[in-house]
């Protein structure tokens, strides 16, 4: 019996190389309740969740400076086809995915590094919808029921996106930063009804303190003239970024149960996340151009060519968004909603001190102050994160091996 155990994170069997077999060690045999997992797990989740906080707030930072740049001083506002492009950029990130793990395997051939890549998402998709469907399911209806889930979720992180693009021309800014970033709230609620997950006080005291935190810094300074408007209209504004928020909690949620396998090495954990990611981007781009003619023919957002000077600083706001969609879903898929949720309150801070760096504008004692309330919820919430992952590999059974002709049945 050979140990497989080394193998098991990889995209392919290192057997394929000799006999062409296809990696099966991860498979979860839910009949009989056994679970394979590697030593140190959680060291492995954490510092992949950590590299991908990393790249998350980076592009997050990125994808706001050129956004901004876009919008304001190429005079390029645009929101919804904005909106739009960036989505279905993430359609990019499994082809590039597989190009880049193909270059570390030039052992293989092109044809059977594609049979196996395909293999490992497949399986690691029926993982998830035996999950969901408690029984087995053909290729078909896996990739159907996949197909539904990419949907779904899609459509729910672009009505969120969608309420933050409206509000913001009906509220303040601090009003839209404050509520929106709220949705780390209903990520917590929505993680204890779908997820059931514990109610814990050190996460409820992260949360509360993340939202003061967002609050100090949008309501704590004064406010700039243009802040004051129309009081209905901003009330009206308020109630549609509140929902917004929850939508997005929503979405993170819904994600994390409906798209996240379990009992896989977090590596594989991640590249199903990407691949993922890819699939929002293709149902945005098939699907959501609708909207486009629409706004044009009404008069909301007249469709135009962007200016030539605006198309690279576009290509970089894509990119950027590329590369946050696939770092968050990994985040989530690796830790929580809730943990995910908090750490992209950093980029609060971050984004102070780009604006700082880049227009001489200084960071204000309100800023400051409020950033120490998320860093401390960052911090409570990641020890707290790191706690459950400890638990949740002590409490499960750790098998390196299965045997031949259990694999086959597997299969």
């Amino acid at each position: 019996m050979v140990n497989r155990s080394s193998h098991s994170d990889m995209p392919f069997d290192v057997d394929i190389v000799h006999h062409g077999r296809f990696n099966y060690s991860e498979i979860n045999d839910a009949g009989a309740g056994k679970k394979i997992k590697q030593p140190g797990v959680a060291d492995q989740k954490w510092t992949m969740a950590s590299i991908a906080l990393v790249f998350a707030l980076i592009a997050i930072v990125a994808q706001t400076e050129t956004a901004v740049y876009i919008q304001g001083p190429l005079g390029y506002s645009k929101p919804y086809f904005m909106l739009y492009l960036t989505h279905s950029s993430a359609m990019l990130l499994a082809p590039l995915q597989f190009f880049a793990i193909k270059l570390t395997r030039r052992q293989l051939t092109f044809k059977a590094y594609l049979r196996s890549h395909i293999q490992n998402i497949l399986s690691t998709a029926r993982i998830i919808t035996a999950s969901a469907t408690k029984r087995n399911q053909s290729d078909l209806q896996v990739v159907q029921h996949m197909i539904w889930v990419v949907a779904l979720c899609t459509c729910c992180l672009t009505l969120a996106a969608c309420t933050w693009y409206i509000a913001v021309s009906m509220t303040t800014a601090s009003d839209v930063t404050a509520i929106y970033n709220s949705s780390t709230f209903s990520a917590y609620a929505f993680s204890v009804l779908l997820l059931n997950e514990r109610v814990r006080r050190d996460k409820i005291f992260a949360v509360v303190m993340s939202i003061i935190g967002v609050l100090i810094i949008s309501y704590g300074g004064p406010k700039a003239p243009n802040d004051e408007g129309d009081s209905h209209r901003q009330l009206v504004g308020n109630f549609i970024i509140a929902g917004g928020s929850i939508v997005y909690g929503l979405y993170e949620v819904l994600y994390k149960k409906l798209a996240c396998p379990n009992d896989v090495s977090p590596r594989r954990s991640c590249l199903f996340a990407n691949v993922f990611t890819s699939g929002i981007g293709v149902f945005t781009i098939f699907f959501l151009w609708i909207p486009l003619p629409v706004l044009h023919v009404l008069g909301w957002e007249k469709f135009e060519r962007p200016p030539r000077e605006a198309v690279v600083w576009l290509l970089l706001t894509m990119l950027s968004n590329l590369i946050f969609s696939g770092s968050f879903l990994a985040m989530i898929s690796l830790t929580s909603p809730v943990f995910s949720s908090v750490a992209s309150m950093l980029s609060i801070f971050l984004v102070a001190i780009t604006d700082m760096i880049l227009t001489g504008k200084p960071l204000t004692g309100t800023t400051l102050f409020g950033s120490s309330f998320i860093l401390a919820a960052f911090g409570v919430l990641g020890w707290a994160t790191w706690k459950e992952m400890e638990e949740e590999t002590l409490s499960e059974q750790s098998l390196s091996d299965l045997d031949e002709d259990e694999i086959n049945s597997l299969t």
